[in-house]
């Protein structure tokens, strides 16, 4: 994995997921941990830190670890049921109160009140929300713990690592959108602060045994904003924290899990060092893989491609195994590429995984 994200070749295609869901190991692998079901299918592990990265809008989260004097978060229980939880949250500040409303169930959580209400919310997030520091200790475990199995991956704080994808969790992202043509000025700001925190926490990081570092996320994505509107709100503040990744020693990952048509030149023009997920039109991208890898040629690593619903879960083996082959000729054949599933999935079965692995195994350089 790490000769691939090197843009080289390795003796054979490397093959993972991104990220097991609780309710796949629970349900259909026996409640096993990350590690322990890479292993079982013989694929390469890509583990994210477990360490929380402050997303403060899970339901499950321990929230009282990010209150501080100045910013208390009181959660609110108003359904423990996991197939509909619901967490309302008051925040409170020595220049005002914020609110919002986490919900979830067992496969995914949403927010469905968003924290910036009103303009001057910004001030408040900027003058009182706190930022973690990295506790390194917990990194080094995880890293020796995965061994030569795999790769250990980090992200920046934040609801998600990007800026504007973060903000995009902070408020609605149409009315986001909106704002870059009504208040732009006000956008920036917001980007800057959620920026400046980001800087405290990359600062933190030094030292810590990733392999990789994500930013980005899909709010990004050229299927929901346009490659001027990339170009304006994500590339420079996405620039800017990969420049300070880079002096640490880390290499990037950029998340897009939706389109990238359009975009590629800002993907390649942000200094990440590998681009992910792929995301087919069978899966809500905008072109195919090997499209995109035309475009960008060998000027980044990339990770993702498959088809994690169509072709994963409900393909047969036949199908996999022919979309696998067809993955690692036309967008692994020159090396610096990782098959991963484009994104998360909850219904695959295992015999489906175990097809998947083989196939990748029989993808030799």
């Amino acid at each position: 994995m790490l000769r691939a994200l090197a843009r080289e070749k390795p003796d054979r295609l490397p093959a993972t997921v991104h990220q097991w869901q609780r309710y796949h190991l629970d349900t259909f692998l026996g409640g096993a941990g990350d590690l322990e079901a890479f292993r079982m299918f013989g694929l390469d592990a890509s583990i994210q830190c477990s360490q929380d990265m402050g997303q403060f809008w899970l339901t499950d989260a321990d929230f009282a670890r990010f209150s501080t004097p100045a910013w208390k978060d009181e959660a609110e229980v108003l359904s423990a049921d996991p197939d509909h939880r619901a967490c309302r949250h008051t925040i409170t500040t020595p220049g005002g109160t914020l609110t919002y409303l986490a919900e979830g169930d067992r496969m995914t959580t949403w927010v469905s009140e968003y924290l910036i209400k009103r303009d001057d919310d910004i001030r408040l997030i900027e003058k009182y929300m706190p930022v973690p520091r990295l506790d390194a200790g917990p990194v080094r475990k995880a890293y020796d713990t995965v061994g030569g199995d795999g790769i250990l991956r980090g992200f920046v704080w934040g609801d998600q690592a990007g800026c504007w994808q973060h903000a995009a969790c902070l408020m609605d992202v149409q009315e986001l959108i909106l704002k870059t043509f009504d208040d732009p000025a006000w956008v920036h700001e917001l980007l800057r602060i959620l920026l400046g925190k980001k800087m405290r926490f990359i600062e933190s990081m030094k030292g810590a045994p990733f392999d990789l570092v994500e930013t980005g996320g899909g709010a990004a994505s050229s299927t929901l904003i346009s490659p001027a509107l990339h170009e304006e709100f994500c590339l420079p503040y996405d620039r800017t924290m990969h420049d300070a990744l880079h002096d640490l020693g880390f290499k990037v990952v950029y998340h897009t899990c939706g389109g990238t048509k359009g975009i590629e030149e800002h993907i390649v023009g942000n200094g990440c060092d590998a681009s992910e997920t792929l995301a087919p039109p069978s899966i809500g991208g905008n072109q195919e893989p090997w499209e995109f890898k035309a475009k960008i040629g060998r000027r980044l690593a990339l990770i993702g491609g498959l088809d994690q619903f169509n072709v994963l879960t409900e393909g047969t083996p036949e199908v996999i195994g022919a979309k696998v082959r067809e993955l690692f000729e036309k967008v692994g054949g020159d090396g610096g590429y990782v098959l991963s599933c484009c994104d998360h999935f909850f219904e695959t079965p295992p015999e489906n995984l175990r097809v998947y692995a083989e196939a990748a195994r029989a993808c030799v350089y």
